[in-house]
């Protein structure tokens, strides 16, 4: 079979976001069907092509993948016009792509939605089938978050989205609240499957970094968030607890904010005006440099904004690889991951917005060190029990071919 893969932010290892298409992709490969991958430019981002563009596109194979990049550059800390017209103008560079009868069956994956628009019109047009991704609800999210207000923009997503999950023969969700919302919109829970994301356990299967930046080896503990630094992440959380815990003088207790993203001029700012010398902030990583840093950290933060829509509907990469790395975990919000890790006992659960209650468990976790470790091995064991993802990965291609 020779499946059309649609991710516009799609990246190899060798870049600083996650490879759950790449993983699916080779696990496809490996299966014996054919696979081409067409996305955008991503920043920090690494398609595994690097020859130059010619009108709009290149295009090669990588590691069997056979991958069309167009000229369509994104970072988070573009305005939202120049976001939304990028995630549009890739819409339309993959329409006629979908419509091409060489492919037998056209994925695409979230975000953004609109990835939705060149499937839906390849079946309706063409009469082409097609599996959805969903990775989050949308326009759940921006409207919680009062990033889209205009009620035609989010009527019109509200529309997309139905049409997206309805006409789709399959659906994949990332969590249990994200197959709930699917369902929601009338789709039959045969066709949903909940396939999470997943720990890529040979690749955190190496020795820790030698050292950390900015005197950090002599910190008695250092939690570690790598990712965006945007709206969603909530990052101002970190800068509170990092504030009550000057206040109590444990100087000992770092924290180390890997990353980018259109807040993090606004953080380095306010880190500067109040003194939060126990932050410290790097660019991004590529993963295959990152991973040796987040085995050397103690702890792995899991942080995002105080928006009910992510408590079920979000599936974060740095969970995942957090257990990957048998690294405990701080969560700041309610939802199936915060069940999860009160569940296992492998890491801490906080309220959002109570910077007390985040310094607590940061103090109660540097201060005992054997019960920290032991709640990193437990989280090590639950990576390898239920999220190996090469175990994910054939239950995603056996969902997305079976039937076909």
């Amino acid at each position: 079979m020779h499946i059309l893969y649609l991710h516009q932010h799609f990246t190899t290892p060798k870049g600083i976001t996650g490879t759950r298409s790449y993983e699916n992709a080779k696990a496809l490969v490996a299966r014996g069907h054919k696979v081409t991958m067409a996305c955008g430019s991503i920043g920090h981002g690494s398609t595994g092509l690097s020859g130059p563009f010619e009108k709009g596109k290149r295009e090669g194979d990588v590691e069997g993948i056979h991958v069309i990049e167009y000229d369509l550059g994104y970072s988070n800390k573009d305005s939202f016009l120049k976001r939304s017209w990028t995630f549009v103008k890739y819409a339309l560079a993959t329409t006629r792509l979908a419509m091409q009868r060489r492919f037998d069956l056209n994925f695409a994956t979230t975000t953004p939605l609109t990835a939705g628009i060149p499937v839906i019109l390849a079946r309706l047009l063409a009469g082409k089938r097609y599996v959805f991704e969903v990775r989050d609800l949308w326009p759940e999210l921006p409207r919680a978050m009062g990033v889209i207000k205009n009620p035609l923009v989010l009527w019109a997503l509200g529309a997309l989205e139905f049409l997206s999950y309805r006409l789709a023969d399959r659906c994949v969700a990332l969590s249990p609240g994200i197959a709930d919302g699917i369902a929601g919109r009338g789709v039959a829970r045969d066709r949903i499957a909940v396939i999470p994301n997943g720990c890529d356990l040979e690749m955190f299967d190496v020795p820790p970094a030698d050292s950390l930046p900015d005197g950090l080896d002599k910190a008695g503990l250092v939690a570690i968030f790598p990712g965006t630094h945007g709206t969603a992440n909530g990052l101002d959380a970190v800068l509170d607890a990092a504030g009550e815990l000057i206040k109590r003088g444990r100087d000992d207790i770092r924290f180390l904010l890997i990353g980018d993203g259109r807040e993090k001029p606004r953080l380095l700012d306010r880190r500067g005006d109040e003194g939060l010398d126990n932050v410290t902030f790097l660019p991004p990583m590529p993963k295959v440099e990152l991973v040796p840093v987040i085995r050397r950290a103690d702890i792995g933060l899991q942080i995002l904004s105080d928006v009910p829509a992510f408590y079920y509907g979000t599936s974060p990469n740095k969970f995942f690889d957090f257990i990957a790395a048998a690294k405990p975990v701080l969560n700041n919000y309610p939802g199936w991951l915060a069940g999860m890790i009160e569940e296992h006992d492998c890491g801490f659960t906080v309220p959002p917005n109570d910077p007390v209650a985040f310094a607590d468990a940061l103090e109660q976790a540097a201060d005992d060190k054997m019960a920290l470790k032991a709640k990193g091995e437990r989280a090590g064991a639950l990576a390898r029990a239920h999220f190996d993802r090469s175990d994910l990965a054939n239950q995603w291609v056996e969902w997305v071919i079976e039937g076909q």
